[in-house]
């Protein structure tokens, strides 16, 4: 049984309770993050508050992301890209003590997220339905560089994931994920230019807030594409932390339109990532498998701060039962699924 939120309000109660637990195909409540209250010192409770705005952009050549995120006691920016074709995988990132410089804003509706410094500047701004990314990074790549201006929008009715779980005793997780938004614009990396298109490109935001466990561990598999008759399709199906007996954040977007899945156990074998990985869930909806061709390896050790994940790039074939009772068919859908542990 999933729980829908369906009225506004704030997310945390004046004592630091979850005022709503559950998910809804907008984001409707307010993240009002200063009435945390987890800690007996509150003067200490920013240090363990997670911030974080993921884009990715697919392009029929390749995947490009960026991300600002502050994660209390520093903060952590990073680019990445990969050619489909080739394989050729590269990816930077800074890490800034106690996330100075790096602005975010409460909600993910409206408002700037940027960081400026060390020759990297990235800018992410929400108005008006159209999210407008840049990303200017001289020094990539050995001074390759990279440089983007993307703009996504998100047309009136376009529906999105957003969830609200608790992770007992005190803490929580709060998290938008949007799929499919049309891109346009051009990313610059060296001397390839390549120009966006919404008929061909899509861009995604993973939009996280909230308190998570010391050691935390989740998987994440999402993917953002186009069927053979033009309409979009994304998939986006995550586990692993939290309490998630009142919603999940489990669904298949088309044309916009969320449908909801239940539980999604993910099948894979975390001796070799390279093998198949199988989604299957318990209302016999979905029914994926994922081939990985690429796997992306990222691993961070700072001594108290640890974070290894396993991105596998691959193609999504199988199907899934629409909302109305539908089959629709997926066929190589080029996305991600991951595994991720972390001692943030």
């Amino acid at each position: 049984m999933q729980k829908e939120i369906t009225e506004k309000g704030p997310l945390l109660t004046p004592n630091g309770e979850l005022a709503n637990v559950g998910w809804s195909p907008h984001p409707i409540l307010d993240c009002n993050l200063e009435n945390a209250n987890f800690y007996s010192l509150k003067s200490l409770q920013f240090m363990r508050v997670k911030r974080w705005d993921y884009y990715a952009v697919f392009t029929p050549r390749r995947f490009f992301s960026a991300t600002i995120a502050d994660l209390g006691y520093a903060g952590n920016i990073f680019v990445y890209t990969m050619d489909f074709a080739t394989g050729e995988l590269h990816e930077e990132g800074l890490v800034i003590p106690l996330g100075k410089g790096i602005e975010l804003p409460r909600n993910n509706t409206e408002g700037v997220t940027s960081f400026s410094g060390k020759g990297v500047t990235l800018t992410f701004t929400v108005k008006d339905g159209k999210r407008n990314l840049l990303v200017d990074w001289e020094s990539f790549h050995d001074g390759r560089g990279i440089q983007a201006k993307i703009d996504l929008s998100q047309p009136d009715g376009h529906e999105s994931m957003n969830l609200v779980i608790p992770i007992p005793p005190k803490r929580f997780y709060f998290n938008t994920k949007i799929n499919c938004l049309p891109a346009s614009g051009y990313i610059q990396y060296g001397d390839l230019r390549e120009e966006l298109h919404p008929d061909e490109a899509l861009g995604a935001l993973d939009w996280g807030r909230g308190v998570w466990e010391y050691s935390s561990f989740w998987n994440w598999a999402s993917a953002s594409g186009f069927l053979p008759d033009g309409r979009s399709i994304g998939l986006n199906l995550g586990c692993g932390f939290g309490d998630i007996s009142a919603a999940t954040e489990n669904a298949v977007i088309v044309d916009g339109k969320i449908h909801k899945l239940e539980q999604v156990p993910y099948l894979y074998d975390s001796n070799d990532y390279m093998k198949p990985w199988v989604f299957r869930d318990n209302q016999n909806r979905l029914d994926l498998t994922f081939t990985p061709f690429k796997d992306r390896t990222a691993r961070t050790n700072l001594g108290i701060i640890f974070s290894e994940v396993h991105q596998l790039f691959g193609r999504y074939n199988g199907h899934v039962i629409l909302d109305n009772g539908d089959r629709l068919e997926i066929r190589d859908l080029i996305g991600f699924a991951e595994e991720h542990n972390a001692r943030w």
